[in-house]
């Protein structure tokens, strides 16, 4: 062992006075391990060094590669280019803020112990599996907030309700109150008192009686006024709930469909697609996705003009509309392409379905102005439940729509070889 040592420094010291490199510790160094290699000897420091270096990030691990770095002394400019502890305790503390629901007080017990975590060890916040720990985290935040917003405008809504019932009944109690008061008082008033000695404080306690009556029958007329008008501003603002309520809801409606054709936007057809997941989870439900894609339609607006493409974009969109079921959904997924969902138990149903829509467009011609302008379109139709995700059945049918397209359109292929 201690030959070979000497060996190698004599190799070393050889090899740099041959390049003309001066035996700096450094380069001594880097020359060094690469001898005892040579030699077929694991030197301490140099295993060190590759111990340490598998211990970095895999952008350092690939930073120190492509620099040919081979010791620690080079290795230091990279390594001082990391976040500070400091500033990656200060990340940790506002991405525990960041996930704690604002809102609701419920904090998931999987969060407490993942906020935990991050806070003993900040520099976790760098892996990659921790970020997508850390994704899922703030999703659940915001829906945890959405909830709790939801049950809190209902709260409101019933607690309008309630007011106006307990007016109501206020002011008809107080109603029949008002007019026990009032008959007392005119009883009171018919009693005959004579003035005579000895029935002076009973003519005196009468007065002060009717006094009280009128005074009673007063403040309770009062009353019912202010509650009447105040079950008045209570109904008024229960219909201004109410309005504001519709237009939230047609708002939101809106807000989903795509301004021109009216079907789902890409946006509202992403959140639909997750409940029909859902459902499809629960219940294996069998369900198809088609891609409509019309052909040739950048001719078509540079021939008419784009008004004419928006026509036939909207007219197109409405016979999918019509021709698909409510439960089913129909999107909009960018310029002329089109996606629907089409649930099926037999395959004769789906492929009624599509050649409907087929016949449809290639029977008819769209009118623009004085023009009968005759469009195909071209799809291609994945079957979910061939398929392990969604995303690859979707894959699927966007491959199975090129194919239809460039095999020369105006057909409709599924994946399972049968061609329209």
């Amino acid at each position: 062992m201690e030959k070979n040592i000497n060996s190698i420094v004599k190799d070393t010291l050889i090899n740099l006075k041959k390049k003309g490199i001066d035996a700096t510790p450094n380069e001594y160094h880097k020359e060094f391990c690469k001898v005892s290699k040579t030699y077929n000897l694991s030197v301490a420091e140099c295993e060190q060094f590759k111990e340490l270096i598998s211990k970095l990030s895999k952008n350092e691990q690939i930073e120190i590669e492509a620099k040919g770095i081979q010791t620690f002394e080079d290795m230091i400019p990279i390594l001082l280019n990391r976040v500070s502890k400091d500033n990656v305790n200060t990340l940790a503390k506002l991405f525990q803020e960041a996930v704690t629901p604002s809102i609701s007080i419920d904090v998931d017990e999987n969060l407490k112990n993942f906020s935990i975590k991050i806070g003993n060890s900040p520099a976790l916040l760098f892996e990659e599996d921790i970020q997508k720990e850390m994704q899922k985290f703030i999703t659940k935040r915001f829906e945890a907030d959405k909830k709790v917003v939801k049950q809190k405008t209902s709260d409101i809504a019933k607690l309008l309700t309630l007011m106006g019932q307990y007016f109501n009944d206020a002011i008809h109690s107080s109603g029949k109150g008002s007019q026990e008061v009032s008959n007392i008082k005119t009883q009171i008033e018919s009693i005959d008192m004579q003035k005579s000695t000895g029935f002076e404080e009973l003519s005196e306690l009468q007065t002060k009686l009717i006094d009280a009556a009128l005074t009673i029958e007063s403040e309770m007329s009062n009353v019912g006024e202010k509650l009447s008008s105040g079950k008045s501003e209570v109904e008024s603002l229960e219909q201004k709930v109410k309005k504001l309520e519709e237009e939230l809801n047609k708002t939101r409606e809106q807000s989903a469909k795509d301004h021109l054709t009216g079907v789902l936007t890409r946006g509202a057809y992403e959140e639909a697609i997750k409940k029909i997941e859902s459902e499809f989870d629960r219940n294996n439900t069998q369900y198809a996705i088609i891609f409509f894609d019309l052909d040739h339609f950048k001719k078509i607006n540079d021939t008419y003009g784009h008004q004419a493409g928006d026509i036939i974009l909207s007219t197109f969109a409405k016979v999918l509309n019509k021709n698909t079921r409510e439960f089913d959904i129909v999107g909009r997924y960018g310029g002329e392409e089109f996606v629907a969902i089409v649930h099926f138990n037999l395959k004769r149903e789906l492929l009624k379905y599509l050649k409907r829509i087929k016949t449809i467009i290639n029977d008819n011609d769209f009118i623009y102005k004085k023009d009968k302008i005759h469009v195909t379109f071209s799809a291609g139709v994945a079957i979910r439940n061939n398929h392990s995700s969604y995303e690859n059945a979707i894959q699927k049918a966007d491959m199975l729509l090129y194919e239809a397209k460039e095999s020369g359109r105006n057909k409709i292929i599924i994946e399972d070889g049968t061609v329209i």
